[in-house]
């Protein structure tokens, strides 16, 4: 989900978009080949093809929709607001944008390390090291960027508008940043989950017996789960 619209990949690959539509950000171009991979911005989409390239549409007004020239082997894709993050095969971690807060401004390799997982808030960045740990840039004015000390074996990241979200390998969320809405108040006794994700203002937690919880901004019942 996008900031006002929607894609779905089905299993046959078609791929779909729905919902605002002011810049194009729906229009899916009608010669993708093989999608695996979709993720959307406030206004711009992106498809990560078979074969690892990427492929945007939208919004360009920070350059969002321009993929950087020898952008090979991508793995993964995940975009916020106006940036977009690219993990490649061999770990290395791509950004594109816009830049107000040195979103991405991505860290050395050798502060970086091996990365595995990458995740895109509004005005920050996140990665998840082959190691469980987690290292973020960009704005920090709402506390997104400063990880906990003890964070580690850390297996899934997500990132909200203005907060960050960790997983840990015993089923546990963390969560740091933001709290106006209440985004960090995880649930008391919330264990077994399997997967995380991040609206705006809210989160989403999936546990291992299949039913999910939510939390935080809940104005439009998107924390009533």
């Amino acid at each position: 989900t996008g900031g006002y619209h929607t894609l779905a990949l089905g299993p046959d690959g078609k791929l779909g978009g729905w919902g605002r539509n002011t810049d194009g950000q729906v229009d899916v171009p009608g010669d993708l080949r093989e999608p695996i991979g979709i993720a959307a911005g406030f206004y711009h989409s992106l498809v990560l093809h078979e074969g690892g390239e990427v492929v945007a549409w939208g919004a360009n007004d920070y350059g969002q929709a321009d993929i950087p020239a020898e952008l090979p082997a991508v793995n993964s894709i995940a975009t916020f607001g106006y940036h977009n993050l690219a993990l490649q095969a061999n770990g290395r971690v791509v950004a594109w944008g816009r830049n107000h807060y040195g979103q991405i401004n991505v860290p050395s390799a050798s502060r970086l390390g091996e990365v595995r997982a990458i995740a895109a808030g509004a005005h920050h960045s996140m990665a998840l090291r082959n190691d469980g740990t987690v290292v973020a840039w960009g704005s920090n004015a709402h506390g997104q960027r400063n990880i906990p000390s003890s964070l580690r074996s850390v297996p899934t990241i997500a990132a909200g508008y203005l907060h960050s979200l960790a997983l840990k390998s015993d089923g546990r969320v963390i969560v740091w940043g933001q709290n106006t809405y209440g985004q960090r108040n995880v649930p008391p006794g919330l264990r077994g989950v399997v997967s995380i994700s991040a609206g705006g203002y809210h989160n989403l937690a999936l546990r291992e017996n299949g039913t999910v919880v939510a939390w935080g901004r809940d104005n439009y019942g998107q924390a009533t789960a």
